[in-house]
């Protein structure tokens, strides 16, 4: 294919606001428009569970690339409450998988179809099961492996590109979308924000704990939680009771990639975010410490997750994450989505 430059990135009118952006990304109009474009894709996918080392069970999805193989595979984490078959995740590892990549979507505990694998929660610091079932899948592959994770899936990518030289993973780029930075601000912003976000969360998690609580009601009891309207509040109730953390405090500092984190990251990384991003503070990514590894690129617009480019709902991220993997396997894509603009 020939060599060309991704397309830049400035939505025009309704589609330049945050709002619509970050809600039209994961709503039932592009849902069906993800999953038609994925039934090949989903056909061939091959269902596996991943043991960590101390036993816990993780979902995931693999595909071979069908044609044009790159010999390069990409490891895909989705957000809070989503699955390796939301919209963002999907249509991107559609868009890999036609550009020749392997791909792999890992689901979180508790995540996607996978509440029954483990009798205990999920929560945002438990990264060695991650880091073990993203060894797995990287250690069974003969060539490079690349990262991509959104939201809470770009905050476990980056930490897993901080700690996989310790565990010898090779990871050749980790790329974070929107990705939590202090999750202390998160909440600030989804209490602070338009109250659509906060209800949005509340009621899929309610959802995930409600059918958690029916798979395993010899250990949860859940009935004070549900009466519970703020995430905040929700997160502190469990955390006090159904973890070792002593407060809500040194759970949310946990899973914190601020301060120093990556002050010393040696895996290449890039971090891409909207400026607009009504749920992931701005500052908080640029004021991470810069270093050789890690590179940072801002938009103007995108919310987040969205990076629509147009509406037909046409993802710019995925063709933007194609690129740069596509770069480093030294093999151009083309590209296929409107133009648009960076700052």
């Amino acid at each position: 294919m020939p060599e060309s430059s991704p397309p830049e990135f400035a939505p025009r009118g309704l589609l330049a606001s945050p709002h619509v952006q970050s809600i039209l990304t994961s709503g039932p109009w592009r849902r069906r428009r993800v999953q038609k474009r994925a039934v090949d894709y989903r056909a061939r996918s091959e269902e596996r569970i991943l043991t960590a080392r101390d036993g816990t069970r993780l979902l995931g999805f693999g595909n071979r690339a069908q044609s044009e193989r790159r010999d390069a595979m990409v490891i895909l984490l989705h957000g809070w409450e989503g699955s390796a078959d939301s919209n963002y995740l999907l249509s991107t590892a559609v868009t890999l998988d036609r550009a020749g990549f392997d791909t792999f979507r890992l689901n979180f505990r508790d995540h996607g179809d996978s509440h029954h694998l483990n009798e205990g929660l999920f929560h945002s610091c438990l990264l060695d099961e991650v880091l073990d079932a993203v060894a797995i899948v990287a250690g069974e592959f003969d060539g490079p492996v690349f990262m991509a994770g959104f939201s809470l899936g770009g905050n476990f990518t980056l930490r897993i590109a901080r700690q996989a030289p310790s565990r010898g993973l090779e990871i050749e780029r980790a790329v974070a979308v929107s990705p939590v930075i202090r999750p202390h601000h998160v909440l600030d912003a989804m209490e602070q924000g338009l109250p659509i976000y906060e209800r949005y969360f509340v009621h899929k998690w309610r959802r995930s704990l409600k059918y958690k609580q029916s798979l395993y009601p010899e250990r949860y009891d859940l009935k004070e939680w549900f009466r519970i309207g703020k995430v905040r509040r929700q997160t502190e109730w469990l955390i006090e009771r159904l973890t070792d953390f002593p407060d809500l405090n040194a759970y949310l500092e946990g899973y914190s990639v601020a301060g120093d984190y990556l002050a010393e990251l040696e895996t290449s990384t890039l971090i891409i975010a909207a400026a607009d991003d009504p749920i992931i503070p701005i500052g908080d990514i640029e004021a991470l410490p810069r270093s050789a590894a890690l590179d940072i690129e801002v938009l103007r617009h995108g919310g987040h997750c969205g990076f629509l480019a147009n509406w037909r709902l046409e993802s710019w991220i995925e063709n933007r994450l194609t690129h740069e993997f596509c770069s480093l396997a030294d093999t151009p894509a083309e590209v296929t989505v409107a133009a648009g603009e960076i700052r």
